[in-house]
């Protein structure tokens, strides 16, 4: 069985959310950004220590909690912290870093449901949540906790709770946001949160392709193995005819390079060298039939990158097709 073999029989995955807020339940977000004047390449951590302590001071009133999300290659977890208070735990491998951000989120309200405060300030350091949750009403989000967090929220506000959002940036010695780093990063507890369809859709692709390549790269006696060594997708040209005419060129199986065969012709001859212009073309790349041939050296130069990038990625240039236009008025030398 497939999903046993991937580990996927007892994953829980989240169905799409299907209905969007009405227009008399729309929540009011507040966000706020004291460091959105500031370029985090340019500026020193020190800047940032002092700008925090001195937005803290002016919402000295609001209680601050700190949440962060983590990925690794194979451990997704959130984490929040409270004044007196830490609470981490673990996600499914599937699960993406922006689920790992946003469920923290979501935790902290939870817990802030249940306070006697009223006054919060929720600090993360993921710049996608807040976008998520700012651009919600212009373009739907399909990710259910940006959904949950969203209602959470609407609740809060007809209770009389006043939370802002706030971005934060990472690793700058801000000590909240890197106690939710830490812990986050260490965190151990399951959870039975299930999995976003979004994030399964992508860890079961990547599973997939994982499993295939694994098969392939067994298949080195295979003549098409040589020529695409690897199961992902080759980029698309523009055109379907230019794509066409690539894969072609890839492969090594055209009428150029195939018509004495067709026809039970011998092999043709280059008059200018000598050589057996279209023996290379058996072989897997076709690059090699352009190099075997020395009448083709000096046009190689102004077509393709360089030998070992055509062999390699068929690293072509946009007039490939020329040096092929060219050589074609030439099969008759």
């Amino acid at each position: 069985d497939i999903l046993s073999d991937l580990n996927l029989l007892y994953l829980h995955v989240t169905p799409q959310p299907k209905t969007n807020f009405p227009p008399w339940e729309i929540p009011v977000v507040q966000f706020l950004n004291p460091f959105q004047t500031f370029i985090k390449s340019d500026t020193v951590d020190i800047i940032y220590q002092q700008i925090f302590i001195g937005h803290r001071q002016e919402y000295d009133d609001f209680i601050a909690i700190y949440t962060d999300g983590s990925k690794s290659a194979d451990h997704v977890s959130s984490a929040v912290v409270f004044p007196n208070t830490t609470f981490s735990f673990k996600l499914h491998s599937s699960c993406s870093v922006f689920t790992a951000e946003i469920a923290a989120v979501l935790l902290a309200l939870e817990e802030i449901s249940d306070c006697l405060e009223r006054k919060f300030i929720i600090y993360t350091d993921s710049l996608s949540v807040l976008e998520s949750l700012k651009s919600f009403y212009m373009h739907f989000h399909h990710h259910p906790l940006v959904l949950n967090v969203l209602h959470l929220l609407n609740k809060l506000a007809s209770r009389d709770f006043n939370i802002i959002l706030c971005w934060v940036p990472s690793h700058v010695g801000i000590v909240g946001n890197e106690k939710a780093d830490k812990a986050a990063k260490l965190a151990t507890a399951p959870t039975n949160s299930s999995t976003p369809l979004t994030d399964f859709k992508k860890y079961t692709k990547l599973l997939f392709y994982t499993k295939w390549q694994r098969q392939w790269d067994t298949e080195t006696d295979n003549k098409l193995h040589s020529v695409k060594p690897h199961v992902q997708p080759w980029p698309s040209l523009t055109t379907r005819k230019a794509d066409t005419l690539l894969t072609r060129l890839r492969v090594g199986h055209t009428r150029y390079t195939h018509r004495h065969l067709l026809f039970r012709e011998q092999t043709p001859m280059c008059s200018q060298c000598n050589c057996k212009r279209f023996i290379a073309f058996l072989q897997p790349y076709l690059a090699r039939a352009i190099f075997s041939c020395s009448l083709a050296a000096g046009y190689n130069n102004s077509f393709i990158e360089t030998k070992q990038g055509a062999k390699e990625s068929i690293k072509l240039s946009s007039n490939c097709f020329d040096l092929l236009s060219l050589q074609g008025t030439r099969k008759n030398d």
